[in-house]
């Protein structure tokens, strides 16, 4: 829909000044990806900029290049204006492109204010020489008519309403009277306050400026974590009423006399005004009928009020209405257009506002929710899925063109696919939709809805051991029933379990599967079930004609997880199709199928998917010839498709994981891939090619690092390598380049060694291939870990929260399994080795809560998760009240259900009842010992990770809660939890239980691409040609999936990174704002991209010399930061070094010395004294004491500067002669200030001698000056001295005085300690000078050697002196808390 991009130039320019796409500088003072090569001035991670002084960037191309090659990528999109002519003859103009289809056409009309409301309507285009065409929906613009010749027109002709186009009207008609529609960005809000701000204050030209106090409060929040959890979702927005009411009559249906005379439907309307109407929609209209009491009366009224449209006739009945309709169509206006544009897939929010809103009557909301329908159509024929997609998946794509529109037709469907599988899992979850196989046992029902198969996440070889009554045929389970089976690493013998059928009987060992097997085919099907998801996606961008796949959906809900397929394979239910299966098997390799058209297939996508050809045996030894793994099951469909299903292992099982219960322990495609650049570039290395032509070896798929927002590139690293599922593209022209990738294209592995099945072929061959996975396995475990654990070291990737560790873990190849090892390795690094803990706590806590929650009646769920919550967070027994004496036994055993998975139910839902109450009782006897001995030993079994004992104590309880809650789907309550109580968390608390999806929509490769040509441009300073990419990007994502997706926000943090280098900062702003408007819709509100995104919007503002603006963003930054990965991490620590730098760039440098402090303090205490970001710090601190002058200050920290670098980087390292020339520069600054100082020390002395004579001969003035100082009252002694200019004293007592000022102002306490002792005011001095007898002059020379004595021993870091250390003690006093006193050097 090359046209809707163009939706903000059709209409009047946006109102907001800000729509932006995407960081030059992240938060963590480095940018989002490291890609700043091309000049960037702030502070960088890995050394010290040059020119940091200044701070300000310099432009790389001149902004009049960006600006004409702006226009020229927007020539690129060809949009050509067409006037429209409405139904009430109203004129408004489009842009419209060629490609345009007459449903986008509707889509931008829907989305015009003038004709939002039109709903049924013909499209007529008037061309050129006078002719009359009929626009059809589903054609293009360009097979009517030539509109790029101008002179062509719109017109809208009412058509008539039928039933079910007047409900959708009816429905359209509430949608617009409702702000409900509209999601305000606080980006959005603080841009117009600050323009309002501005013109109310430009004619009395008082400009108020509160950044002190503002940034005052942020140092305190990020100490109460808890605290700020109300402070992340706004207020919703004060809603205008247009109507008291619009519901559907009880007159409905119309009688048959009035159906024959066109009515459809009857409305009861009551105006604002007061007033009760009846309207009648018919065929053609809308008019207000006479009807009054209890009968209907169909005869329109004496005002013969009526309008084709619901809108149109409330606006001539009702004047209020058309004054409160103007106004919401005003407000949303006002808004971005990308804030009016909803989003397919929201994620879930797990916190909702506190305290509840009033829950009002809303007649039409009841009427919808009445309706049960989930995600199937109640008017009309049901979505035949799989024909939809797959026929989209036959569109022709040879051009660009025919690529963006099956792109399109794909991502639409799909995401249909899985809205309408969620909504039915639910429905089945809940039990309203009923089995297809009602007479089996509940855990293997399956169900049919809206033409969508669900099941439940069951093993198959247990449906076949449950269903088997003969113990002959049985025999195998026999064997197996009699071993002790290990289940997560915990031995539980089958004889002493007792067991039990899936009917609820109890069976003997030999005729039921255990307990303990039970429990492991629930994890081994959730490890599957997962596989299938990531195999069947790797086919889907495989894309081989003529092959198949079903659209899947995984979603997790209440406990169950749910297995959701496009619907039923065609023809699978019509009759016995055992003769449909052509490749694969079906009983585990003892009998296999072959054909060799569908193999021709498979082995094309084996190309692709570096998945070997290879030779097996049958269960009669029978020799056949695969390119998939054994279990797949390659099926024809009555509409002669070929499908393959059941892609499980589509990559080869992990070597350093071949036990019992190891069985989907798969390699990531990330590492296959990576393994086979690490190859190539061996071979390259061999064959002499120029090692600029390698790509890193250690490189992820780029698609998941744009996901991962924490993984970056550094300014030294070779550009990352752009990847197709066809080949590996090696940047390298040279004959034997290619001769080297092409060997690597046959680097291919076997996907069934190390499993049960029985390889043929020669031993050496079957050697070779256990070899090539073993390789790759000790690649994974002997390279790839030590390396990204390196990289969080050096924070190269530097992940916020659980959810971007797993996906940095996922885009470097390394399964979630090793991250205990990554734990292991980082122990030395606070914040990682809390990140990585917590992250293990958990997903150790999601599978006992998911089983509790399995276990639970519907009406105990909210208690159920509150108890769960409190035995977590707090000191909670069984929710009994009993004894725990009395639970010692059940407790020890629920523990041993908990680690294996919940017993023999596996996934049989609550019943009323009995079973229900046993239940109940069951879940509610948690603890909290209980429960951490649990996640202990869990830990231990599923991540080999030796979790504290005092683990319990440390965690973040903030993140964890928020982790949880995200992986689980619960939202709880906005508000401040004392975390240190028994009892924290109410029923009351936990508002909402929602599911969680995995999905498989496809993603645009095209797009994709661009972007990562344009990533390696943008690294090569070539910005016209990096904006030329990712505009093209930008253009093709907006077509295909629309504004609201994650990828088009990464297009938009691109283009405004480019234009942040070239130096167009208003540009720059724009993008920025897009960006973080979809990050907050798609991601969340606090997910650590949305938290960068505020970063850099606030840099971009600073650049614009918006410093009260981009304060305010920063200060949103630091709350997200704070939720998602808590005060003490290294990206918090760079947040508060850029908050400094534009207080410093304002003057405001009491205000900078204090951030640059925390700073400091963090990374010495996460990083350590000798890492880059400390010297990084350090630097900071010099250039912050060079712009107030006290050089001799500047030259020690830059001393501690230039020795970590000295030691980290090398003398040679350009980072390191930077600061090498830094310290020359302050010592010859220092050097002119004393010879300045000596010039006028004669005068000093002189006034100094006076003052002493005069004190001396007036005794009673010290006296008085005593009680005063003693008072507490010492800002004015603060200010005094702040005039004697000794270095750091100056400044520290300076922040001492305007910061008890404010505090005073705020009725804060006030220390009377709180001036630092080198800070002693002029009256002691001068009391020292009067007793000693010491010169003026001695006293200079021993003030300042005493000063140099206390700093490395005071309270704060070196050179900071104890001014500094004592203020953060005051403000840690504020606060209460005492944390950040600990571990301070």
């Amino acid at each position: 829909m090359a046209g809707k991009s163009s939706r903000g130039r059709n209409k009047k320019p946006s109102n907001v000044s800000v729509n932006a796409a995407g960081p030059a500088v992240a938060a963590n003072g480095h940018s989002k990806d490291n890609l700043n090569p091309v000049g960037e001035e702030k502070v960088d991670a890995n050394g010290v900029s040059p020119s940091a002084e200044t701070q300000t960037p310099k432009p790389v191309v001149e902004s009049e290049n960006a600006s004409s090659d702006n226009q020229a990528r927007q020539g690129d999109i060809h949009l050509f204006p067409v006037p429209v002519k409405t139904q009430f003859g109203e004129k408004l103009e489009l842009q419209l492109s060629p490609s345009d289809s007459i449903m986008d056409v509707r889509q931008f009309l829907l989305d015009a204010p003038e004709t939002c409301f039109f709903t049924c309507y013909d499209l007529l285009l008037h061309t050129k020489d006078g002719s009359t065409h009929h626009l059809e929906d589903y054609h293009e613009i360009s097979e009517v008519a030539d509109i790029t010749s101008g002179d062509c027109s719109l017109e809208m002709i009412s058509a008539l309403y039928d039933d079910r186009s007047i409900r959708a009207h009816v429905h359209r008609t509430r949608e617009l009277l409702s702000l409900s529609t509209l999601h305000s960005s606080l980006s959005t809000s603080l841009a117009l306050q600050h323009e309002t701000g501005q013109n109310a204050t430009a004619n009395s030209g008082d400009h108020p400026k509160k950044t002190e106090v503002l940034e005052l409060e942020n140092l305190g929040f990020m100490e109460d974590v808890s605290g700020s959890l109300s402070n992340l979702l706004s207020s919703p927005s004060k809603e205008i009423k247009c109507v008291e009411s619009i519901v559907f009559s009880s007159f409905n249906p119309p009688p048959s006399y009035r159906r024959l005379v066109g009515d459809l439907i009857y409305l009861d309307v009551v105006t604002l005004e007061g007033s009760k109407y009846c309207i009648t929609g018919t065929t053609t209209t809308f008019y207000v009928n006479s009807s009054s009491g209890n009968t209907l009366d169909p005869k329109p009224t004496k005002a013969a009020s009526e309008a084709t449209t619901l809108i149109g006739l409330l606006q001539k009945i009702s004047s209020k209405f058309k004054k409160a309709f103007r106004e919401m169509l005003e407000r949303k206006a006002s808004a971005h257009p990308f804030e009016n544009i909803q989003s397919l897939l929201p994620p879930n929010s797990w916190l909702g506002l506190h305290p509840v809103p009033d829950h009002r009557r809303d007649a039409a909301r009841a009427e919808n929710s009445l309706t049960l329908s989930f995600g199937s159509e109640l008017i009309g024929m049901q979505r035949d899925w799989n024909e939809e997609l797959q026929s989209c998946r036959e569109f022709p794509h040879t051009s660009p063109q025919e690529r963006i529109l099956r792109d399109r037709a794909l991502y639409k469907v799909s995401s249909d696919f899985v809205d309408a599988a969620i909504n039915g899992a639910i429905g089945v979850i809940s039990r309203c939709i009923p089995p297809i196989n009602p007479t089996d046992p509940e855990c293997f029902h399956m169900y049919v809805h809206n033409n969508i198969f669900f099941s439940f996440a069951v093993d198959a070889d247990l449906e076949q051991l449950s269903r088997k009554q003969s113990l002959d045929a049985n025999l195998s389970s026999d064997k197996t029933l009699t071993k002790s089976s290990k289940v997560n690493g915990e031995k539980s013998s089958a004889a002493t379990v007792e067991n039990h059928n899936l009917n609820g009987e109890a069976e003997s060992v030999s005729d039921a599967p255990s307990e303990a097997q039970l429990a492991e085919s629930e994890q081994a099907t959730y490890a599957s079930s997962n596989n299938d998801l990531k195999g069947t996606k790797a086919y889907q961008e495989a894309d081989v004609p003529g092959l198949y796949n079903l659209a899947m959906a995984i979603v997790d809900y209440r406990g169950h997880r749910v297995v959701a397929q496009q619907s039923v394979l065609p023809g699978i239910l019509q009759g016995d199709k055992s003769d449909s299966l052509l490749y694969g098997s079906v009983d585990n390799g003892k009998k296999i199928c072959w054909n060799q058209d569908f193999h021709s297939k498979v082995l094309e996508a084996s190309k692709r998917l570096r998945v070997k050809e290879h030779a097996v045996f049958d269960g009669s030894g029978n020799v056949f010839q695969i390119a998939a793994p054994v279990e797949c099951k390659g099926i024809v469909g009555s509409d002669d498709r070929h499908y393959l299903l059941d892609l499980m292992r589509v990559t080869p099982r992990d070597a350093n994981y071949t036990g019992t219960n190891s069985k989907f322990c798969i390699l990531r495609p990330e590492l296959i891939t990576a393994f086979c650049q690490a190859e190539t570039g061996k071979n390259l290395k061999s064959k002499r090619v120029p090692e600029e032509a390698l790509k890193s070896v250690d490189s992820s798929k780029d698609d998941n690092v744009d996901q991962a927002e924490t993984v970056t590139i550094s300014e030294t690293s070779d550009p990352k390598q752009n990847e197709s599922e066809e080949k590996t593209v090696i940047e390298e022209s040279g004959s034997k380049a290619a001769e080297v990738a092409d060997k690597s294209e046959d680097i291919r592995f076997n996907p069934n060694v190390f499993t049960e099945f029985k390889l043929a072929g020669s031993p050496e061959e079957i050697a070779a291939d256990e070899e090539s996975v073993r390789k790759v396995s000790s690649y994974l475990k002997d390279t790839v870990l030590p390396k990204f654990i390196q990289d969080l070291c050096t924070l190269e990737v530097s992940p916020m929260d659980g959810q971007t560790l797993t996906e940095a873990l996922h885009a470097h190849g390394i399964n979630v399994r090793y991250i205990g090892k990554v734990a292991d390795g980082t122990k030395h690094l606070p914040h990682l080795w809390d990140l990585c803990s917590n992250e293990i706590i958990v997903r150790c806590a999601k599978h006992i809560l998911k089983d509790v929650l399995r276990d639970t009646a519907d009406h105990d769920i909210g208690h159920a998760i509150a108890h769960f919550f409190n035995c977590l967070f707090g000191d909670c027994q069984t929710a009994s009240g009993k004894g725990v004496g009395n639970n010692i036994t059940q407790s020890k055993n629920q523990k041993k259900d908990l680690l294996v998975g919940k017993s023999t139910k596996g996934h049989s839902r609550s019943r009323v009842g009995g079973v229900a109450t046993k239940k109940q009782a069951s879940c509610m006897n948690l603890s909290s010992e209980s429960l951490w001995t649990s996640i202990l030993e869990f830990a231990n079994v599923k991540y080999q990770f030796e979790l504290p004992e005092d683990a319990r104590s440390h965690v973040k309880k903030i993140s964890v809660i928020r982790n949880l809650c995200l992986k689980v789907g619960v939202t709880i309550a906005a508000k401040k939890y004392d975390l240190s109580a028994g009892t924290p968390f109410l029923t009351s608390d936990i508002l909402n239980l929602q599911p969680v999806v995995k999905h498989s929509i496809p993603v645009c490769q095209e797009a994709k691409e661009l972007v990562e040509t344009g990533k390696v441009q943008l690294a090569e300073g070539m910005l016209n040609e990096a904006y030329n990419l990712f505009t093209e990007a930008f253009t093709i994502l907006q077509q295909v999936t629309g504004p609201m997706h994650r990828e088009v926000a990464n297009c938009c943090r691109y283009l405004a990174m480019v234009l942040y280098h070239a130096g167009d900062m208003a540009a720059a702003i724009m993008q920025q704002h897009k960006e973080l408007i979809i990050n907050e819709r798609c991601l969340g509100l606090d997910h650590p991209d949305t938290a960068h995104s505020y970063g850099n919007m606030a840099l971009f503002y600073h650049g614009l010399n918006q410093s009260e603006l981009a304060l305010r963003h920063m200060s949103r930054a630091l709350l997200l930061l704070s939720l998602s990965s808590g005060p003490d991490h290294p990206d918090v620590a760079a947040t508060y070094i850029n908050v400094a730098m534009m207080y410093q760039d304002i003057g405001k440098m009491n205000t900078a010395l204090r951030y640059l402090q925390e700073a400091l303090k963090k990374n010495e205490r996460l990083l350590g004294e000798e890492h880059i970001q400390t010297a990084v710090c350090y630097h900071a601190l010099a250039i912050a004491f060079n712009c107030v002058g006290a050089y001799k200050l500047s030259h020690q920290h830059e001393k501690k500067t230039y020795d970590i670098l000295v030691k980290q980087l090398g003398e040679d390292d350009s980072r390191t002669r930077d600061s090498e020339n830094w310290m020359k520069t302050f010592k010859v600054r220092e050097a002119q200030m004393n010879a300045q100082k000596q010039k006028g020390q004669a005068v000093n002395a002189v006034s100094a001698q006076a003052a002493i004579d005069l004190l001396k001969a007036h005794p009673d003035l010290i006296q008085a000056f005593q009680a005063a100082s003693g008072s507490g009252a010492s800002g004015s002694g603060g200010e005094n001295f702040a005039r004697g200019g000794r270095g750091v004293d100056e400044r520290s007592a300076r922040a001492v005085a305007e910061a008890r000022k404010k505090a005073a102002a705020r009725g804060l306490l006030i220390r009377p300690h709180g001036v630092p002792v080198q800070a002693m005011p002029p009256l002691t001095q001068l009391l020292n000078i009067i007793n000693s007898g010491m010169t003026p002059e001695n006293l200079t020379t021993d003030a300042a050697e005493e000063a140099a004595k206390a700093e490395p021993q005071g309270q704060a870091p070196v050179g900071l002196g104890a001014g500094l250390a004592s203020l953060d003690s005051k403000k840690q006093n504020q606060n209460q808390n005492q944390n950040q006193n600990q571990n301070v050097k």
